[in-house]
């Protein structure tokens, strides 16, 4: 049996308990949630430190704190914990993954009514990947439709008033509610950076076709990237090693920020300014750089680039559904098959011509820094926020990680880390380096 958003809370038999996956444990008042245990793990950190019966204890209190708190925030279309097909460094540690994934035996409906009971019938590569490291693959994560622009019904844990971003919404919803240690989104343009700044959790899109997307939903085949979120940017490099993938060791080396700095909304334009000040008080060298000009062409190249392929990916379905069809994927076939294929190929030659000047700007500060969207997290469920911050990137296919700023009050803010193509090995430790300096030691109660 499987658990969707509607029965999540009448069901108590997870699917699995054949294979021996434990179930949600009824609650001793009757109602709600067991109590979540003050010493479960948190963090995909603690996760990989703990033996294996801690994990498998570990599974029960992710189910418990999904009981809990997916009421509100809505995070999963389904819970259905399989086990995994070997042992491995990932062994026993639960994840999720974006409903555009495809997995054997489990809903994948592409965040649209149109596919409302679809099962898929084979596993997609990185799930295949992930469960033979012995990762438990829990459910399946909302996304918009189609991994476009409506809307589903996830909120913002950090403020249920507020979207939580998209395409990949359920994804870093679910890591920042603390519900599982990690899970897998996909961006097209901001679909993976912007979640994790509106949610407060890390982001890393690596470098394009890094990770594979044969068995995902394809959108615009040049842009389309698999993508991961963890709590913090140690959790990420301790993910990305557990998936056999190469981590750089410490480096000094300086970063570039952009003067001026893109067109923002004031709450990120001085948190990005402060954090870029502190950075610098540090000890951290910052270099500026004047790029405005070429992320304005960069962002309506991937424009033309997402339009164009993606209303040749998603013709066949306007054909076959009609008005019946999400209103923003039927508009987006309609333009985008009015676009010329002289547009495309000029937009192409663009993003090429980009990454070899960018590559030299690489060459002597190897990251550079930029907001990691346009502000907070939009009130109400209306949109899912602009992803011009990101788009850039997306279109160069350059890896790029969104990590928490500090900010007094309200919600998370971002700040993005983008390296050249294939430099995945080298930003992830530069992410856990300006983190650190970020963030203020916490200093136990006296």
């Amino acid at each position: 049996m499987k658990f969707t958003r509607r029965d999540f809370i009448k069901s108590t038999a997870a699917a699995g308990a054949a294979a021996g996956i434990p179930q949600f444990a009824a609650s001793p008042a009757g109602a709600g949630a067991a109590p979540v245990q003050s010493s479960r793990l948190e963090t995909f950190t603690d996760w990989i430190a703990a033996d294996r019966a801690t994990r498998k204890r570990g599974l029960q209190q992710c189910l418990d704190r999904i009981r809990e708190l997916d009421p509100s925030i809505h995070a999963w279309v389904v819970v259905q914990p399989e086990r995994p097909t070997a042992d491995g460094p990932l062994s026993e540690i639960p994840f999720g993954v974006k409903d555009i994934v495809e997995t054997k035996g489990m809903a994948t409906e592409y965040g649209s009514p149109l596919y409302k009971g679809r099962v898929g019938t084979a596993d997609a590569a990185i799930i295949r990947d992930l469960r033979s490291r012995g990762a438990i693959l829990l459910g399946k994560t909302v996304t918009t439709a189609f991994a476009y622009r409506t809307p589903g019904p996830t909120r913002n844990p950090r403020n249920l008033d507020h979207t939580p971003g998209g395409s990949s919404s359920g994804s870093a919803a679910a890591v920042a509610a603390g519900m599982v240690p990690f899970t897998i989104g996909e961006q097209t343009r901001g679909s993976m950076i912007r979640p994790a700044s509106f949610c407060g959790v890390t982001g890393f899109k690596p470098t394009y076709d890094l990770l594979p997307t044969e068995g995902m939903l394809p959108f615009a085949k040049s842009l389309d990237t698999l993508g991961l979120y963890t709590h913090t940017p140690a959790d990420m490099i301790a993910l990305w090693k557990a998936m056999g993938k190469p981590v750089a060791g410490a480096e000094q080396f300086p970063f570039a920020a952009p003067e001026p700095i893109p067109e923002c909304d004031p709450e990120m334009a001085n948190a990005f300014r402060q954090s870029i000040a502190l950075l610098r008080r540090s000890g951290i060298t910052i270099k500026s750089i004047d790029i405005a000009g070429d992320l304005k062409k960069l962002v309506e190249a991937g424009d033309v680039l997402e339009s164009y392929e993606g209303a040749r990916v998603h013709e066949a379905r306007l054909k076959q559904f009609g008005d019946r069809l999400d209103q923003n994927v039927a508009n987006l076939v309609r333009n985008g098959l009015k676009v010329p294929a002289e547009r495309y190929d000029e937009a192409k030659r663009l993003i090429a011509e980009s990454r070899t000047r960018f590559a030299e700007i690489f060459k002597s500060t190897p990251v550079i820094l930029t907001p990691a969207a346009v502000g907070p997290a939009p009130l109400g469920l209306s949109t899912t926020g602009d992803p011009r911050m990101n788009g850039p990137w997306t279109a160069l296919g350059t890896p790029a990680v969104s990590i928490p700023m500090p900010v007094a009050s309200g919600l998370p803010l971002g700040l993005q880390l983008t390296a050249d193509l294939g430099q995945d090995s080298r930003i992830l430790p530069a992410a856990l380096l300006l983190y650190q300096r970020l963030t203020p030691p916490k200093h136990p109660p006296a």
